[in-house]
């Protein structure tokens, strides 16, 4: 009676799971919290252990069950993947589409679909009676190779398809968000990796991992847009399969349209141009297809392509600019970043005057020097980066850059770890990595201490009232009135101001801790998971590792800090001093005057910064997402509002001002 009572619980877990992951990653509309969702997944992970006979291929616990591989094995395709051939002008599409009339007959009524063509990396998924049973890459298209256990760590894909036919080969594309391709990369600098050159190069890179929690932790995703077998299916168009596809619960691209005309689409191929810049992830350009499959049929294929599909491709938006000067900064690691000073330039829609060069290596292997003309471009549409030099420019005038032996800041040797392309400050008393721990200590994201700010903390510096981010906390009005440019009244506003922030709580301090690894969103779902800072230090890297978004390489990070003598000391000397530790989990108001919305926050605030407005959003029911969609309900635009205010416009949803937003918060009961 016990193991059934298990096995009934079991199953109810993993359906309650698998319907909240499909609303939270595909629908983006969770209705539950990451706190009581992660109750859930605990729970079940608690009842397989104890029963692993409970344990199923389609169980949220296994989406990272396998151990590290030591090859990946060729697979052939049962239905080839073709590629597509490309158009780089309306022309070419006007072409294409009189070839497919001229085939079809001047009778026939062709209607075509077009989709975004996502930069990511093309997979090929096989359903086995429901349950995805192998995940192959594209490869050449008639071999590819097996990447199961990688590809079952995207949250977005489901484990298991309801009333699926007996096999189904689904075909998409796997990405990287630019979000996570921008944390990614900052997280590679900071530890002295080589950072990825775009999204795509970073999702193919991440999808061939050998060892699947490395892949888990990269935050990939997933659009289906096609099934390699759909005449099994009774399908009979591409609309009709992308509609399927959703309903068998995969996340589809929803900017797909039915078109009637070359004109309408070229209309369509103008508005993505730019409209593309504001997507969370890359796209270079839209694929074409005869939406009739019978049409498809009639068409057949060429030895490489489909004949009733097309690619049409962006040019790369890039920019001729002179690297003015190559500075090197320090970063709270210790590791020192170069950057080019550029002559400023249009770029994407921002001027850009600066790029990273990431590396010494990166460099050296573009052979960037200073005076140099370049060309660039925005790494996942975000980051300005360098593509190649114009060698042709050279006048002889250039000069080469030189990896500093010397610390920039305290003047201490530099070193370079055998296997690291990173080069590193070694002085553990170097002012300048304290001076970076202090900034990221007091920044918005973390304690969010009003008005200390670089300035702020570089007179303090100066002055010997700093040591370590506790000596925030002892800051007197007397001490501070002394300094220049401080009187009495904004002496006692900076003491206040960082007085407030000893209630922020265990999640803002994991954060400002600056512990390798641990982001916001991991800060977040540690806090939730041990809500006071004695059970997280107790916790072990396993326990802390079955958190559900915490890899094994966030727990060991944060383990190993935790033990650390050092690291004791001063959390001890942040209580003495009346900082929380403690987390106060509370669920987001049902009622809020938020519930229900899903709310993006554009342009500056001066009133709220971005992190005040969002956690008021979260704690009155409401969700803050980066980017205006269909399904976006609210935008709050405040200075210097740009695109994401144009398309919310575009697409009729509500938009506030500041003072919208002050005056409906100001109604929050207490």
């Amino acid at each position: 009676m016990v193991e059934k009572t298990a096995a009934e619980r079991a199953r109810e877990l993993r359906e309650t799971l698998q319907h909240h992951s499909y609303l939270y990653y595909v629908l983006d509309q969770p209705e539950i919290s990451d706190f009581e969702f992660d109750k859930l997944y605990r729970e079940l992970v608690e009842l397989e252990t104890a029963h692993p006979e409970l344990i199923t291929p389609d169980s949220p616990t296994q989406r990272v069950g396998a151990a590290p591989s030591g090859a990946f094995s060729k697979v052939t395709h049962q239905f080839p993947l073709y590629s597509l051939a490309n158009a780089f002008n309306i022309g070419e599409v006007d072409a294409f589409a009189k070839r497919i009339q001229e085939r079809l007959g001047s009778a026939s009524q062709v209607e075509y679909v077009t989709e975004l063509k996502i930069d990511g990396l093309a997979i090929n998924l096989i359903y086995e009676n429901g349950h995805l049973t192998q995940c192959v890459t594209r490869g050449d298209g008639e071999v590819g190779e097996d990447v199961t256990a990688n590809v079952k760590t995207i949250r977005s894909l489901p484990l298991f398809i309801k009333n699926a036919p007996a096999r189904l080969d689904i075909r998409g594309e796997v990405y990287m968000p630019r979000q996570a391709f921008v944390e990614l990369n900052e997280a590679r600098d900071e530890n002295g990796e080589a950072p990825f050159a775009n999204c795509r190069n970073a999702a193919a890179g991440s999808l061939r991992q050998l060892d699947p929690r490395v892949t888990a932790a990269r935050k990939l995703d997933f659009f289906a847009y096609a099934i390699g077998n759909a005449e099994e299916t009774g399908i009979t168009s591409q609309r009709e399969l992308l509609e399927t596809l959703q309903e068998y619960r995969f996340s589809v691209n929803p900017n797909y349209h039915l078109w009637h005309s070359v004109e309408e689409i070229g209309a369509e191929i103008e508005r993505w141009e730019t409209a593309r810049r504001d997507l969370a992830y890359d796209t270079d350009g839209l694929v074409i297809k005869v939406n009739d499959f019978a049409q498809q049929l009639a068409l057949g294929y060429t030895a490489k392509a489909p004949r009733w599909a097309i690619a049409y491709k962006y040019p790369p938006e890039e920019a001729k600019t002179k690297v003015t000067d190559i500075i090197v900064t320090l970063g709270r690691t210790g590791v020192l970043t170069p950057s080019a000073d550029l002559e400023p330039v249009s770029l994407a829609g921002t001027v850009v005057r600066r790029a990273t060069l990431h590396n010494a290596d990166y460099i050296a292997e573009k052979d960037i020097r200073v005076g140099d003309t370049v060309l660039i471009h925005k790494a996942g549409e975000i980051i300005p980066e360098v593509i190649r030099v114009i060698t042709e420019d050279r006048d002889g005038s250039e000069s080469a850059f030189v990896m500093p032996h010397q610390c920039p800041v305290c003047g201490s040797e530099v070193t370079r770890i055998p296997g690291e392309v990173a080069y590193r400050c070694q002085n553990p008393s170097c002012p300048g990595i304290l001076r970076e721990k202090l900034i990221h200590f007091a920044s918005r994201q973390a304690m969010n201490m009003d008005g200390v700010g670089p300035k702020v903390i570089d007179l303090l510096l100066e002055h010997g009232l700093l040591h370590d981010a506790a000596d925030l906390y002892t800051l007197r009005v007397e001490d501070l009135v002394e300094l220049p440019r401080f009187g009495k009244k904004r002496a006692e506003n900076l003491v206040n101001a960082i007085a407030e922030t000893k209630e922020r709580g265990l999640a803002r301090l994991l954060f400002a801790l600056g512990i390798r690894y641990v982001g916001t969103k991991a800060a977040r779902l540690l806090a939730a998971a041990y809500p006071t800072y004695e059970k997280l230090q107790t916790a072990t890297p396993q326990e802390l590792a079955t958190v559900d978004g915490i890899g094994e390489t966030i727990a060991e990070s944060l383990y190993t800090y935790l033990q650390m003598p050092q690291s004791i000391a001063f959390i001890h000397k942040l209580q003495d001093l009346g900082v929380v530790t403690d987390e106060e989990v509370s669920e987001p108001a049902a009622d809020g005057i938020f519930s229900g919305e899903k709310v993006v926050l554009t342009g500056k605030l001066p009133r709220f910064n971005r992190t005040q407005a969002a956690d008021l959003i979260v704690a009155q029911g409401g969700e803050v997402a980066s980017s205006v969609s269909s399904k976006t309900t609210l935008v709050v635009a405040g200075e210097d509002a740009g695109s994401k205010l144009a398309k919310a416009e575009k697409l009729g949803i509500t938009i506030w001002t500041e003072d919208d937003f002050e005056n409906a918060v100001a109604k929050i009961e207490p």
